[in-house]
């Protein structure tokens, strides 16, 4: 099907030698064949100053990770293994970690790859979403998939894609959007999936509603939508290409695209809270968390330092890969106290007292410093004396004998950011 431009495959014998191959080693592995596009060119104003230096998918998260590690840990752990990170703003150090992090078996053409904004369809960059897909459809028309999966890069949670495509497949859809059940009071600041009466159809695709409709049997609930989608191959070539060519388009997914299969009947939901992954326990099932701002990305870092953990990182039968590190077992040492709290190898705790924090890697705190409810990137040398309370420090920064951040917060407001919710954010380098 010919669309803005593209041709309508690869062309050339090489080309369809290649796709036979494909299709023989997909035949093996799995069926239907799936092509995963993660959406990973945010700029993520709102979780500043965390994203001046990277693409918010490139921050990182949990001690040991960044946020695209769920999503890819998601789709490879599902056997996806044909996955483009598609990346736009401020891109080169997520490029390099998904290149360096994210190598697959190319013997049998597996692969996890970034693709920067290409400019293939003229001097411009991606203007939205939707835009980014069709900008990349070179990248569908090379794999000749089935099934397209279309997830953002910046959530944290964990998610069987495959039970998803298993009832996108049965349901007929087009387009099958994930939602998750959110209390309808607190609905008005999602984009809301409104349900035909059989509870899987969409009905309406509605952006922050003032009176959010509910879930057909739930009626204190509604179905936010998570930003990821299963298409059928078919139905997101039709849907761009008409896209592409409306001059009063935004060209996002969730504005545009979502809304234009709904109107024809073509869009389903996902229920989320449906979905089973091997290893989860009662309490961290179907846990979900936009992490787009500093109130949000601190929240999520507490979640995970419980006794029992809202989310648990040590689900083995699902892990959440990431990065594999040369460095030594972090070391506390001199009388140094660590309680309710995640520290990274290489990290030195040396009669400090850290409490309800997230210590990264290559991370050192001097003697008589306290942290508490803190988030410590790598890299960051914190002298002696210090008091850390309720902060974010990004990479690499550096804070002097006797310095206090997050205990008078109108001070802190000349020097660094603070949150709505008093999260005090320090940027990468800053030195205190």
């Amino acid at each position: 099907m010919p669309c803005g431009g593209f041709p309508d495959s690869p062309g050339g014998a090489a080309s369809v030698q290649r796709a036979a191959v494909r299709r023989y080693l997909d035949g093996m592995r799995q069926d239907p064949h799936v092509l995963a596009l993660v959406l990973a060119g945010g700029a993520g104003n709102r979780l500043q100053p965390l994203t001046a230096d990277r693409a918010k998918p490139a921050v990182p998260f949990g001690g040991s990770y960044r946020l695209i590690d769920f999503v890819l840990s998601n789709l490879i752990n599902a056997g996806y293994h044909r996955v483009c990170v598609l990346t736009q703003y401020k891109s080169h150090s997520l490029d390099q970690y998904v290149t360096t992090n994210w190598q697959m078996s190319s013997m049998v053409g597996d692969y996890v790859t970034p693709v920067p904004a290409q400019q293939r369809l003229g001097p411009r960059w991606f203007t939205g979403s939707a835009d980014a897909l069709f900008q990349s459809l070179n990248l569908v028309y090379d794999e000749t998939p089935d099934i397209v999966v279309v997830f953002g890069a910046d959530n944290i949670y964990r998610m069987d894609p495959r039970q998803m495509v298993d009832q996108h497949i049965k349901s007929g859809a087009g387009v099958t959007v994930a939602g998750i059940r959110v209390p309808k009071s607190d609905a008005t600041e999602f984009g809301i999936i409104e349900t035909e009466d059989d509870g899987i159809t969409i009905k309406q695709f509605l952006e922050k509603p003032a009176d959010p409709p509910t879930i057909v049997g739930s009626p204190d609930e509604s179905f936010a939508s998570m930003g990821n989608y299963v298409f059928s191959t078919d139905a997101l070539l039709e849907a761009l290409k008409a896209d592409a060519e409306d001059e009063d388009s935004k060209h996002d997914m969730g504005g545009n695209i979502i809304p234009m299969l709904t109107e024809q009947g073509r869009a389903a939901v996902y229920d989320f809270s449906q979905n089973v992954v091997p290893g989860e326990t009662e309490r961290d099932h179907a846990y979900w968390r936009d992490v787009g701002t500093l109130d949000a990305f601190h929240e999520a870092h507490m979640d995970l330092v419980a006794v029992h953990p809202v989310f648990n990182l040590y689900n083995r039968q699902w892990p959440i890969l990431g990065p594999r590190t040369s460095l030594p077992p972090a070391k506390i040492v001199e009388g140094g106290e660590i309680d309710s709290s995640m520290v990274g190898p290489g990290s030195i705790i040396a009669g400090a007292k850290v409490e309800g924090s997230v210590i990264f890697n290559d991370v050192h705190i001097g003697e008589g410093s306290v942290g508490e409810r803190s988030v410590i990137m790598p890299g960051t040398r914190i002298g002696k004396n210090v008091t850390i309370k309720n902060a974010i420090l990004d990479k690499y920064c550096t804070v002097a004998d006797g310095a206090e951040i997050g205990v008078d917060l109108d001070k802190d407001r000349d020097r660094f950011t603070v949150s709505d919710g008093g999260i005090v954010a320090l940027t990468k380098g800053q030195q205190v």
